[in-house]
């Protein structure tokens, strides 16, 4: 009987152990969270569809879903406190940390690069980034679109003062594309998966080795501040980390849902998941992940983007971290 005795008692350890985690982050399951909402902003067929696909809809709380689909807005509307969670690319956070915003980064999902591109009209001459002199290139302002262009821009021997560079939203560059007023397009998301089956774009270059792949989720400091808001948003933050693990062996069922939110073919999207360039995933905060956020900010106050330095480390918030490294339920 002794023998076993080290055996129950590790296991009671790492019950409490995981019970004290969940606790720290304020994600203690036993607390009613009937009468919290979160107000979530989502990207067209991004988060609300991949949950319902995955089985980690039916939250203890109820989710007021806003979709905003670019990070700047995301993060406009924590800075406003219209929004308790949101995600984005790590390049809005850049801008927010010298504009001092009231944001911070909790979470980091691992998301494809290749669907990260810059592209050329079909009609066009252009075949490389060099070509890009004097064209009209489209990309989306603060996003990882204008960061990966400026990178390769810079490789090409060109800034964007070398080119008609024509800040657009994602829709509104995808109108000015398909009519013909773009040469060449910085884009990411379904967006550019359209560019290139409706309207025949051709990829000069993807984010790989462009981008880190790292995109931040963004948490409202008030929400983070209170008791029960912080414990639903450790709830959702722990579906979500399985959500993103479940994509990788059941694309198909959540391209399928994808594809009803966005009417992206279901054959697209799955294009799109065979040639990604990496699995998906969502971990905690890293001394890496903040390291890579850093350099982020160093390029673009380098390349003139930024009008002085900006440190985000502050804007980094681990205390999801134990409850993203227990093992998924």
């Amino acid at each position: 009987m002794t023998s076993d005795f080290p055996i129950d008692r590790r296991r009671l350890l790492q019950a409490a152990a995981g019970w004290s985690a969940l606790a720290a982050a304020g994600a203690a399951p036993a607390r009613d969270l009937s009468g919290v909402t979160l107000r979530v902003g989502t990207y067209k067929g991004l988060w609300r569809p991949l949950l319902q696909a995955s089985g980690q809809a039916n939250t203890p709380y109820k989710i007021d879903w806003r979709e905003l689909n670019n990070g700047v807005l995301h993060i406009e509307a924590i800075n406003g406190d219209a929004l308790d969670l949101g995600s984005g690319s790590e390049i809005p956070p850049v801008f927010a940390a010298r504009q001092k915003s009231s944001v911070r980064l909790v979470a980091v999902t691992h998301e494809d690069l290749n669907n990260q591109a810059t592209l050329a009209r079909k009609d066009s001459p252009i075949r490389r980034i060099a070509d890009f002199k004097g064209k009209r290139v489209g990309y989306v302002r603060a996003t990882t679109s204008h960061y990966y262009l400026a990178r390769q821009l810079a490789e090409a021997g060109l800034s964007f003062s070398d080119i008609q560079a024509v800040s657009l939203t994602p829709s509104d560059g995808l109108s000015a594309f398909a009519r013909g007023d773009l040469d060449a397009w910085a884009i990411y998301g379904y967006n550019g998966q359209l560019a290139r089956t409706q309207y025949g774009a051709r990829t000069i270059k993807t984010g790989v080795g462009y981008l880190s792949g790292n995109f931040p989720i963004y948490a409202n400091p008030r929400a983070l501040d209170d008791e029960l808001r912080r414990a639903a948003l450790g709830d959702l933050l722990q579906r979500l980390q399985r959500a993103f693990a479940w994509i990788n062996g059941n694309f198909l069922a959540y391209a399928r849902a994808q594809s009803a939110e966005t009417r992206v073919p279901v054959g697209d999207l799955v294009e799109l998941f065979n040639g990604r360039s990496g699995d998906y995933s969502l971990g905690p905060v890293s001394d890496a992940v903040v390291r890579s956020h850093q350099e982020v900010a160093d390029t673009f106050l380098k390349i003139g983007v930024l009008d002085g330095p900006a440190d985000v480390k502050p804007l980094w918030d681990r205390r999801f971290e134990s409850v993203l490294r227990l093992p998924a339920a």
